[in-house]
């Protein structure tokens, strides 16, 4: 009786499921306690470093212990989203029996952490780039730390409601939905219209990459087992057999459904850790400018760069400005702009001075490492609005550019993004330790959904290989174009994919709730983040 499959079910799951439940040895823990505290202490002398670098005298620990907190949540929901999301690359694996569950996390983990260290970070400031400007360049006030806890607060909260139901939900819609729901709330609350909170064409984009992927995964996911069965079925059965007990496969489809998961993994890595990287280099900027509101490091070759850059871009700029003069501050002007994308008489000529104004600052003192404690926090604001007005007057066919004026400007603004988003190899360590501890616990829910509730039959070495390989592709794809996608949902539908392709069947209840939590999580994460920024804006 113990063996009979339950309607919707795999058969006959009791039999055929891997072990799952082996308990970790009491040392496994205390190595792992030790990682974490490790990790803690590497970012807090990271920090003291870096700023004791700069010769700036401490005056206060307030902003250092605000700085710890916004610190830990952040890291705290990359650690979240470890064991959220990279349940999805080891469910094949150990549903093949190819590793032991005890190992494929820890394996994965390993790869995750390679990953992050090694992504790029244009991910990272393509999540940013969703956040109002003025709250950028603000980030350092009540508001700006009002909005940083209630975007991840709200992300780790959903998360965690998702985990707990064994939904594999996506962390990348997550974090989407919170930044717009903080943006829109923080338009309302300024007497704005709530759209213009949120720069559309760039969440419309990234919303592109995330609702394109699953589909994408289910139909690459389908043909590839449809290419395999044709070309290999009558060569290599066993290739699209299922495990007999817990007896591993053959040694060289162990090998290839190994090689999947690392790649699934160390893409995931890639990607998904770049998000909080992002968040965690506008949390330094706001409470240590002096430190890392502008990159130091950039050497001498670059600033002589900058300098015959901004040249060109100023003469681009001022001749769009040509019989219109500016009168005061030109930064509201270029605010406004790209707060509104609206062009008036008022915005190249700002530009213009502003332009103007970061070069002269640049040449003064020869090298960012050099630029004063109290002058790198406006210079980084000016670098980082003049870069965002550059990106959408590119965008705009009212600024009548040229092809040669916009070569002209994307290489300005290339060494604009150069001196102000990068990001220090401690914050990539320290966020490729979250995700990869968060790898190795939690992982149990999501991975039971992923391997036993999408199909009616034991998942198969082919179906799991092809899966994990249209996965890491469609992730290595969005990594290279900076955009994020959802590793659930792309492993889940390339999983549901080849079900349907070997008419295996669906359970429709459990691709119900994946579609269901799917379609629910952009909504619910704005307006979870939303009520919270409108509760931290007015405690802080």
């Amino acid at each position: 009786m113990s063996d009979m499959a339950l309607p919707g079910s795999i058969e006959p799951a009791l039999k055929k499921g891997p072990d799952l439940d082996k308990g970790f040895h009491p040392m496994t823990g205390i190595i792992y306690l030790g990682v974490v505290a490790a990790a803690l202490l590497f970012v807090a002398y990271s920090i003291y470093a870096d700023v004791d670098a700069t010769g700036t005298r401490v005056t206060s620990f307030l902003p250092y212990i605000m700085l710890f907190v916004a610190l830990l949540i952040a890291l705290g929901f990359e650690f979240v989203n470890g064991f959220h999301d990279t349940a999805n690359a080891v469910a094949t694996v150990i549903y093949t029996r190819s590793l032991p569950a005890h190992v494929a996390v820890v394996w994965s983990g390993m790869f995750n952490l390679f990953g992050v260290l090694l992504s790029s970070g244009a991910v990272a400031f393509g999540i940013v780039s969703l956040l109002p400007v003025e709250l950028i360049l603000q980030v350092g006030s009540s508001a700006g730390f009002a909005m940083v806890f209630a975007l991840l607060i709200a992300a780790i909260l959903w998360n965690l409601g998702t985990w707990w139901l064994g939904l594999p939900a996506s962390s990348s819609h997550t974090l989407i939905g919170s930044i717009m729901g903080v943006g829109i709330t923080n338009a309302l609350l300024r007497g704005r219209d709530g759209t213009s909170g949120v720069d559309w064409t760039q969440a419309a984009g990234i919303a592109k990459a995330l609702l394109l992927s699953p589909l994408f995964g289910f139909v690459l996911a389908a043909g590839l087992l449809y290419i395999l069965k044709a070309v290999l079925a009558r060569a290599t059965p066993a290739l699209f057999g299922e495990p007999v007990g817990n007896q591993p496969p053959p040694w060289w489809i162990r090998g290839i459904l190994i090689l999947t998961c690392t790649l699934v993994s160390f893409f995931h890595g890639s990607n998904d850790g770049q998000k909080g990287m992002g968040l965690i280099m506008l949390i330094l900027i706001g409470t240590v400018p002096t430190a890392y509101a502008l990159n130091r490091a950039l050497p001498a070759n670059q600033i002589e760069q900058f300098a015959a850059h901004s040249t060109s871009a100023s003469k681009v700029i001022e001749g769009k400005a040509a019989g219109y003069n500016v009168i005061g501050n030109p930064r509201p002007a270029v605010t406004n702009y790209v707060a509104q994308h609206q062009i008036n008489e008022g915005t190249f000529p700002s530009l213009a001075v502003l332009v103007r104004d970061i070069g002269q600052q640049v040449a003064q003192y020869g090298s960012l490492a050099k630029f004063p404690a109290d002058a790198v926090g406006n210079t980084r604001n000016d670098m980082y609005l003049a870069s965002e007005a550059i990106r959408f007057l590119m965008k705009d066919k009212e600024a009548e550019l040229t092809a040669a004026d916009v070569a002209t400007l994307t290489e300005y603004k290339g060494s604009l993004d150069a001196a102000t988003k990068f990001i220090p190899s401690w914050v990539k360590f320290a966020v490729a330790i979250a995700l990869g501890l968060g790898t190795m616990v939690g992982w149990k829910r999501i991975v039971v959904t992923v391997g036993e509730k999408i199909g009616k039959t034991h998942l198969t070495y082919a179906q799991g290989a092809c899966a994990e390989i249209t996965a890491a592709a469609t992730i290595a794809a969005a990594d290279g174009y900076g955009l994020p996608v959802s590793t659930t949902h792309v492993l889940s539908s390339g999983i549901a994919g080849t079900m349907a392709a070997n008419g295996s069947g669906l359970q429709w209840s459990t691709i119900r709730n994946i579609a269901m939590a799917w379609v629910l999580t952009l909504p619910a994460a704005m307006i979870l983040s939303g009520c919270l920024y409108y509760v931290f804006y007015h405690v802080f």
